[in-house]
């Protein structure tokens, strides 16, 4: 792969969560970042801080947006939620990888470029946490059984932890997404973080897009960040073609 295609690949990998209070910061981000980014994640976060019709705004300015509102109800609402996150104009949306849950939202999406998301265990989890939800099933063996699950239901991907990403490759196949969030580049705090990976390791271990927020949204310059991040994506995504 050269170095111009790599570099390309890599801006189609990572997304930058908008995880700040106000939609004014968020702008500010978006137009600091400018044609570096492609992808923007956003969640509760800036959703519920009035964020929502920015997803409009971004998807019509050739943006993608992976909407991170995790849905959960019963079959009816979460058919509904995958409704209005087509309507808004998403290109993917999260959905907690319970059965029941997942099998509404596919057959809600159906026939759309909409791709729906499987969240398998939360990386601020570990094994402890599960034991103390009251869960019999240990982070990998949960991880596990949902995306086997979240692959025979349909869904367009799973999102996982990064080191996950091998033995879920192997699971799941090639054509299915698997996102990585808690990306950390080398030496950056883990803040809340459980299960945190570098973006290369994140790459090599078979990840298909990165999730990555406050190592650039916090950074005293979030352009350099990103470029940072995307430079080190782009020399891991060289090396393995």
């Amino acid at each position: 792969m050269s170095d111009a295609n790599a570099s390309d690949a890599a801006r189609d990998r990572l997304i930058v969560g908008l995880d700040v209070s106000t939609r004014a910061e968020a702008e500010m981000i978006v137009e600091t970042l400018g044609d570096a980014v492609s992808w923007y994640k956003i969640g509760y976060q800036l959703a519920y801080a009035g964020g929502l019709p920015l997803v409009t705004e971004l998807a019509n300015a050739g943006k993608r947006v992976f909407l991170d509102l995790k849905l959960l109800d019963i079959p009816n609402t979460v058919a509904k939620g995958v409704d209005s996150a087509l309507a808004l104009g998403a290109s993917m949306l999260t959905i907690h990888a319970y059965p029941h849950a997942m099998r509404a939202a596919v057959d809600a999406a159906k026939g759309s470029e909409l791709s729906l998301l499987g969240v398998t265990v939360l990386t601020s989890l570990d094994d402890a946490d599960l034991k103390a939800a009251g869960y019999a099933h240990g982070v990998s063996d949960l991880v596990r059984m949902r995306a086997e699950q979240a692959r025979d239901i349909g869904m367009g991907g799973i999102v996982s932890a990064a080191h996950e990403a091998a033995p879920m490759r192997a699971l799941i196949g090639s054509e299915m997404a698997i996102v990585a969030p808690g990306i950390r580049p080398a030496g950056a705090p883990a803040g809340d973080q459980k299960r945190v990976s570098t973006p290369a390791d994140a790459l090599g271990s078979g990840a298909s897009h990165l999730v990555v927020a406050r190592p650039i949204v916090a950074a005293g310059n979030p352009r350099q960040a990103a470029a940072a991040i995307l430079d080190e994506m782009a020399a891991a995504l060289a090396s393995r073609a």
